[in-house]
């Protein structure tokens, strides 16, 4: 609806509240970051948005095996990001690694591969 700053507070206070509630590295945690860095990103807010990216990442890299699909999706966020930014050699690592990712997954037909390969394009 492009009202950024209210989606924004909403963002923060969940995730003050999820903070209060649950461990530091919960997959709720990493996708509370994700949701606040979109926010950020969409407002053109890039630094911010790279920094709660890579919060998501760290904690995803911790909690999650090596082929997990919300790891991948970490560093197609870190992807979008960079190419936001006109770090187009960082951002098709980061695509790279998300394909590589979700072909070695679990279900290597994840819907999320096709994305993966859209943004590497």
């Amino acid at each position: 609806m492009g009202d950024y700053l209210k989606s924004l507070c909403s963002h923060e206070k969940a995730l003050e509240m999820l903070q209060k509630t649950l461990p530091q590295n919960h997959p709720s945690l990493a996708n509370s970051y994700s949701n606040i860095g979109l926010v950020h990103m969409s407002m053109g807010e890039y630094t911010k948005a790279i920094l709660c990216y890579e919060k998501a990442l760290e904690i995803r890299q911790k909690i999650f095996p090596s082929n997990h699909p919300d790891l991948a999706t970490s560093y197609n966020d870190m992807g979008l990001i960079n190419a936001k930014t006109g770090e187009y050699s960082k951002a098709l690592s980061f695509y790279e690694k998300a394909v590589e990712m979700y072909e070695n997954a679990p279900s290597p037909d994840h819907p999320n591969l096709a994305i993966s390969y859209n943004n590497i394009g």
